[in-house]
């Protein structure tokens, strides 16, 4: 057993205790704690400004905000997911009432094959709702015509995708303005994060108007009632972290990236690890770190990933089983095995590992070791492949999940 401290998949970026403590000051002066307060209406403006879009929602998280999302546009039968994603993605439809339908998985992006969906489409299909898996956008103009031809609804699940951008007419814009409506998160684990929280970016005001009435019971003023809403609203406390969390997330994304950066270096020309590649024209946020652990490497995932446990290093296999392999949904027509090959392929081979903005250069190298001996056990040990990088960003590691 390692005599490392435990290294998890993700450590929550706060900002410094001293910078907060006025936030709370003014929460505690005011006393207003919740219903759409001064900086839950701060949060929202300056979210719009920083990831160029036109409105958000703030939401308590981003499974409610998902839930909300459907219910605001009406969406019922059925909607085109993909089975590779966490489990909320599905549990938004099913709480709604609608069958999902799994499509395949792009095998080089690993978000929703456009191929797969338009397959899928029946005379019950209503909308479609990909996510940009580990923020790496979606073909959403793909996306968009098969939904302009059929004439569906698109709900983005872009829980991954705080602050990217991809290259649109010769500008950097964010993919958050794809869709009919796109749902983001602010959990703990995210880039951005307000410990819970999540957001629904719409096109317009009266969409907004609506969403923000659905998540307040369906209240329009102090006696009137016009839909079945829920209690989903973001409370002051979170929404004054947000506020201080963007001062510091380009930061913290920059140094997410050269976490990245040094993985790559370090597993270069591994046989049987592949990493994903780089979105084309993207502003990634270096939200996770997967790869994948092929024939070819000598050792199994499942085996890389005890043996990452045994030296206290706790990646993640995001993700797996696929959504479609849980009780609730496997019994669909779409969730057989033979309708998903590379989502399944993918599922039994991914490891997603430690990325975050205050790991050391000395704990990815460590992590990189630990899975090339876990795949070649003769191989150099680990203060063998160390690598001569800049200063170290050396940081003590509170263990966290």
């Amino acid at each position: 057993m390692s005599t490392h401290a435990p290294l998890f998949v993700t450590r929550p970026e706060l900002p410094p205790l001293e910078e907060f403590l006025p936030y709370l000051q003014q929460i505690w002066d005011t006393r207003v704690l919740s219903n759409n307060g001064p900086f839950h209406q701060q949060l929202e403006a300056e979210l719009c400004k920083h990831l160029g879009v036109p409105h958000i929602s703030l939401f308590t998280n981003a499974t409610m905000a998902l839930v909300t999302a459907l219910q605001s546009l009406r969406i019922t039968g059925e909607v085109i997911t993909t089975p590779y994603s966490f489990v909320a993605t599905a549990h938004s439809l099913m709480w709604n009432g609608i069958k999902p339908v799994f499509a395949d998985i792009d095998p080089v992006t690993l978000n929703l094959d456009p191929r797969r969906i338009e397959a899928a489409i029946t005379p019950q299909t209503t909308a479609i709702m990909p996510i940009h898996c580990y923020g790496t956008p979606c073909d959403v103009d793909a996306i968009r015509r098969i939904a302009d031809d059929y004439n569906l609804k698109v709900i983005y699940d872009a829980a991954h995708a705080f602050g990217v951008r991809r290259s649109e007419g010769g500008q950097m814009r964010s993919v958050l303005n794809h869709g009919d409506l796109s749902v983001v998160s602010f959990h703990a684990t995210k880039v951005f994060n307000t410990f819970e929280g999540g957001a629904i970016i719409s096109p317009d005001a009266r969409t907004k108007q609506r969403i923000d009435h659905l998540k307040n019971f369906g209240f329009i003023n102090e006696t009137t009632v016009v839909a079945t809403g829920i209690n989903g609203k973001m409370s002051e406390f979170n929404a004054a972290l947000g506020l201080l969390q963007l001062k510091h997330v380009d930061q913290a994304i920059a140094r997410r990236g050269e976490v990245e950066a040094l993985y790559r270096r370090l597993f270069a020309g591994v046989p049987g690890l592949r990493m994903l590649d780089k979105p084309v024209d993207a502003t990634p946020n270096h939200s996770y770190f997967p790869v994948l652990i092929g024939p070819g490497f000598g050792a199994s995932r499942d085996a890389v990933y005890e043996a990452l446990k045994a030296e206290q290093i706790m990646a993640r296999r995001y993700f797996y089983p696929l959504i479609s392999d849980f009780p609730m949904y496997r019994g669909l027509p779409s969730a057989v095995a033979q309708n998903l090959p590379v989502a399944r392929e993918v599922s039994d081979q991914v490891l997603c590992l430690p990325i975050f903005p205050s790991m050391a250069d000395a704990d990815v190298e460590r992590v990189a070791a630990a899975i090339i001996a876990a795949g070649a056990p003769r191989r150099p040990a680990a203060s063998a492949i160390r690598l001569v990088t800049p200063a170290s960003h050396d940081v003590p590691l509170v263990a966290t999940i």
